[in-house]
Order: structure tokens, then sequence, then C-alpha cells
């Protein structure tokens, strides 16, 4: 957000001003004094006040990693050996203190103990165990607010995969002359975005686009469209230089083949948005940053998108169909970071805040309990059955390796089954624990499973009590986190044997997907197993049908 709205950030730890002299504001990151700090990260504890973008995207991945539980600055290598929870010795004392006054208190009673279990929690883990996820769940109970379907928004149900690479070249329409095409340069990556710098531009103009933008295309579209790429608006050389610069600008480079460029998803028909329902927005002032918001109005083809927290300085119009917003869910299933709420006021410290998801889930409200026989347990879309679960080898990123079938017990047995699989053959390990991660994070209710891979052990977190709709979104999820087709692994309802993959065109026929590989043909397949023979065990197995068509 932008630092015309909020207070100074305090000096650089370590620095001491003089008496009487007021603290100098300077960038969180860099300690940096004598440039503007014109970039600013809400967090869960106030804002922090950064001099350049870079500046701030260095601090959001440290930040990302853990945070002091004292002074909220980030975790640095020179933080004491003794915790890895304080950025200093200084704060560490600081807090021991603090919790030691907290023990006289009746109502400070597992203060310290939680602080000693939030470390051994963490210690032990790795930086994937602490990716925080805004917990969007508990903000629309607590909030008692719904989220905007997915048939609001003009955006692809599952995120696209991003396989841009810093330094490739592509053409983009200029944001500032829609009726020019220009070449432009990929400077950085975020979850699906792109942020793009117009060549002969500078870096005050660079731009964000998603991977299936509508405006941006391999090196060649404009000719092969009878265009002509021109030279961007504020172009710093003269206009009689630009077709040598073109030359010397595309000769040797690295140009985004069209294979990483993804289909625009489809345009909604009409707006059916509603006064009142969440979704994720980008902030027009800081645009790297996705944010939590609400329509705040409906006016024809337009919403009003207003931002949690802030006093309106960031609201903005936008047409329905804007590729600037997303359903609620959407970042934490990209890996794209969301921004939490702002503060609106002290008696709202940080309730809703990023919740590590290595840390406990929050407690089921009374009468949630999932135990029998309780009549006020939630109810549960399908009954507890056998879920098989297809998998098309020969899709894109398949292997030879992988079965062609895996059973579980209702659709989170079916989810934890194939995590276990896939793990002990995938040959990239920590990407597919990334994937999984990533997948797992937008859901509330998680259990943690152990796998052996290798001379390595994980431990991955995937979501409980899902719905087989819920399922069948969280398979696309982990298959397009590692670069595979999102049709390679779906649920079997009695009509996949066979039926030839629509993205991919492959098949599910044995001749297709275990060529070169004899695995047994167990004739009885237990629930939570793999079955080698390309088939569900059929007579063994209650067949499951989607809770909605597709």
């Amino acid at each position: 957000m932008s630092n015309n709205t909020v207070g100074s950030s305090g000096p650089a730890p370590g620095k001491i001003r003089g008496p009487g002299r007021p603290p100098k504001r300077t960038c969180t990151w860099c300690a940096e004094s004598k440039t503007p700090l014109k970039y600013v990260l809400p967090t869960e504890n106030g804002k922090k006040e950064f001099c350049s973008e870079t500046c701030l995207s260095e601090f959001r991945q440290a930040y990302s990693k853990g945070a002091c539980l004292h002074c909220d600055n980030v975790i640095r290598g020179n933080a004491p050996s003794s915790s890895k929870n304080f950025c200093s010795t200084y704060c560490l004392n600081k807090y021991q203190k603090k919790n030691e006054k907290r023990t006289s208190s009746p109502q400070s009673g597992n203060g310290a103990n939680g602080t000693e279990n939030h470390a051994n929690n963490n210690s032990t883990g790795s930086f994937y165990d602490i990716y925080q996820a805004f917990d969007w769940n508990e903000y629309m109970k607590d909030t008692n607010s719904v989220a905007a379907s997915q048939e609001c928004f003009k955006q692809a149900p599952m995120p696209p995969v991003n396989d841009f690479k810093v330094g490739m070249k592509l053409e983009a329409l200029d944001p500032r002359n829609l009726t020019s095409t220009c070449i432009a340069t990929v400077v950085g990556v975020l979850g699906p975005r792109l942020r793009l710098r117009l060549d002969g531009s500078d870096n005050k103009n660079d731009f964000w686009r998603l991977v299936d933008a509508g405006d941006i295309h391999p090196i060649g579209h404009c000719e092969r469209n009878d265009g002509m790429l021109q030279p961007p608006l504020g172009f710093r050389m003269n206009a009689s230089s630009w077709p040598m610069f073109l030359l010397k600008t595309l000769n040797g480079a690295e140009m985004a083949p069209a294979k990483v460029f993804q289909p625009e998803p489809p345009t909604p028909k009409s707006n059916v948005f509603v006064v009142g329902q969440k979704l994720e927005a980008v902030d027009k002032k800081n645009p790297q940053l996705i944010c939590c918001a609400t329509v705040g109005a409906v006016k024809n083809d337009q919403i009003h998108v207003t931002f949690d927290g802030w006093r309106g300085a960031f609201d903005y119009w936008c047409r329905y169909d804007s590729r600037d917003i997303f359903p609620v869910g959407w970042c934490a299933r990209a890996g794209h970071p969301l921004q939490p709420p702002g503060q609106k006021s002290a008696t709202t410290p940080s309730r809703f805040k990023l919740r590590p998801s290595g840390m406990p889930n929050p407690a089921l409200p009374e009468g949630g309990s999932t135990g029998a026989g309780n009549s006020n347990t939630s109810v549960t879309p399908t009954p507890v059955a056998t879920v098989c679960l297809r998998i098309r080898s020969s899709c894109t990123g398949g292997s030879s390796s992988l079965p062609t079938s895996v059973l579980g017990t209702g659709p989170s047995g079916a989810a934890e089954a194939l995590v276990k699989e896939l793990l002990s053959v995938h040959p990239d390990p920590q990407r597919l624990t990334r994937a999984i991660l990533t997948a797992s994070s937008s859901y509330s209710n998680i259990t943690n499973v152990q796998v052996s891979s290798g001379n390595k052990n994980y431990s991955v977190k995937v979501p409980t009590e899902l719905t087989l709709d819920e399922l069948k979104n969280w398979l696309k999820a982990v298959t397009s986190g590692v670069g595979s087709c999102i049709g390679m692994i779906e649920i079997d309802t009695g009509e996949a044997a066979g039926r030839p993959c629509t993205l991919c065109g492959e098949s599910t026929s044995n001749n297709n997907v275990t060529s070169g590989v004899k695995r047994p043909n167990n004739e009885e397949s237990p629930a939570n197993s793999v079955n080698g023979s390309g088939e569900c065990s059929s007579g063994k197995l209650a067949r499951v049908s989607p809770e909605r068509p597709e």
C-alpha cells in the first residue's frame, strides 16, 4: 500500500540517534535513509516501509520463513542458536521477561509453553513446513461473510502453471498505449504472474500480467498478424533509432517459447457479483500485492473493490471480467502471497492474520466434533466409500514408474494414499512436497503424512474431511504445481477406464501407461493401496459419483 497513508517506520536495529533528534525513517530491509520509502508491505503487526521493490521482495521472502516473536523483524543468519524464533539475543531476553510477567496472571496459563511448542513444531521443519497462508475460512466465519463464486471471475478454476523465466522476451501491449505492441522482458516471476518491462522504457513503468493474459504473445505474433512492433510510450531514444534498437534487442535474446503461454480463460456472460462478497484483488497502487477485498458496490458491468481494513485510499472500480480480481483461495492455490486485512483500529489488533500451516488448526466449534454418534457433526456430502484414482502416466509430466490406479477409504484416504505413492517414485520429491503444501494450504483441516523417499523422510500436509469436488480441485492443484497435465489424475466414476485425456489426448489403457513396467496384478486391492493392473478392482470397489456434474 502507498506510504501516503501510513506512519513512519522505526530506525534500523542498532542505530542510535542523538538526544532530542527524531528517529530517521529507514528502509526496513537495507536501512537506507536517503531514498524515499515508496513501498509499503502490510503485515500482521503493522506496516513495513521500503525504498525499492527489490527490498520489499527480499524482505517478504525472508519474512515468510519466520518473524521474530518480539519485534516482528525477519530472522537473519546471526539469530541466537538457542531459539529460532527471535532475531537477536536482545529480543529473546525481552520476550522471556515479558512472559515471566504474564505467568503471574491466571489467563496466561500456557503462554510460555505455547511458545515452546511453536518452536518445536517449526524448528525441525523445512521452509515449506512454515509456509504461511491466510485462513479465509476463519475470517469469513468471524465476519459473517461469503465468497464470490468462481463463475463470477474471468480466471481459470486452477491457477495456470508459470514456466516463464526471468530474462525471457515476449510481445505485450503497452499498458499506457493499448494500440501499440512492444517487446517486453520478464523481470520478475511471482506465482502465475509476470513482472514485465518494455524494452526501451525504464523500471518506473513495469507492469504485471498473468501467464494466461490475452495481451501477451510469443515473439513473432505481431508480424504474423500483419502488425508492426512499436517503441513504448516514453521511448528513451530518438524514434528514428527504433529499428536498430529492436534488432540489437532481439539478437541473441532468449525468446519465451509458445508452450509457456497459457490460453486465456472464458469471460463470464454477465456481472453476477453481489455486494458484500469476498474476493482477492490486486492493489493498483502496489500491483505486486494481492490483498483481501470486498465487493463494495455493483453498477452495470462495474464492481467497486474495497480493501478490508483500509480506509478507502486504495479502493477502485473495475469491470467484472477484470484479470486483477480473483476468487477466495486463489493465492493459496497459486502459491502467491496474500496480504491480510489492514488493522482498522487498535481494538482489533491482528485477529485475522497469516497462520503458519505448521501450527495447530483452530479448534472446532461446539457441536462440530467428528466423533461417532454426534448428531451435530458437519454433514458429509458423500458416505465413506472406497475411492479409486486413475493415473494417466503418459500425460504431460507423467512417468512409466507411476501406478495406474490408487485406492483409498473416502476422498481423504485416497489423497493420502496418492501422496505416499507419488513421493516414493517422483524424481523431485521436494518440488512435489511444495506442490502438495500449496494445494493443501487453503484447507482448514489437515494432517501430517510421513513418507520415506530414498534416504530422506518427508512430512507432508494433506487435507482431511475432503468432499469429492474438493478432492478433484486438490488433484488439479497438485498436478499443476509440478508442471504436469491437470488431467493426469482423476477420480474414477466408472467411466474413466480407457478414456483419453481431453487435454493431452492420452489414455489410461495398459498399453499406453505401463510400457516397460511390470507390476503385480493383485486380484484384491485393499483400501489405501495401489493397484498395478491398471484397473480398480471391479466387484471389490464401491463406485462413487461426483457431487455436482462437471
